[in-house]
């Protein structure tokens, strides 16, 4: 995964995409960052490692773009989404909401009659079934509908 960032770093430079390319250096300058911190930058990050720093960095992006929208500087807010969208593209499909909630449901059943107590069993085993392919808070907050 990092080989196909560094070769679209270079196609969009070529390209003369700025924004790409701006938001491609800055992915690599987190991962980077990532690999010196765990002791890796020899080694490298393992693509399950890129992808939860990509998850990061995309979901930084959006909570930028809604601040943005809330401030009322939509042109702000709209580069912040463009940005997504460029991460996006690396990350795995995320599930919608209706699949996400047949495996909520599914969790819930298995657990048989639980309780909020239960609550970070069910995300844990969510997020096990998932691989990353969905949201954290919408998973926390689609578990919680079920359990209250």
């Amino acid at each position: 995964m990092q080989q196909q960032i560094d070769a679209d770093l270079k196609e969009a430079l070529l390209a003369g995409d700025k924004t790409k390319a701006e938001t491609l250096r800055g992915l690599k300058s987190a991962l980077l960052n990532e690999a010196i911190a765990q002791n890796a930058r020899d080694s490298g990050l393992s693509d399950e490692q890129i992808q939860k720093i990509l998850s990061k960095e995309s979901k930084k992006r959006q909570e930028a773009a809604d601040l943005y929208k809330q401030g009322g500087s939509d042109e702000r807010a709209s580069a912040e989404l463009a940005e997504k969208a460029i991460i996006d593209a690396y990350l795995p499909e995320q599930l919608d909401e209706a699949e996400l909630t047949k495996i909520v449901d599914e969790e819930v059943a298995k657990a048989g009659s639980p309780t909020m107590q239960d609550m970070g069993k069910i995300i844990g085993a969510v997020r096990g079934r998932t691989g990353g392919r969905a949201d954290g808070g919408l998973i926390a907050k689609l578990v919680k509908e079920r359990l209250q």
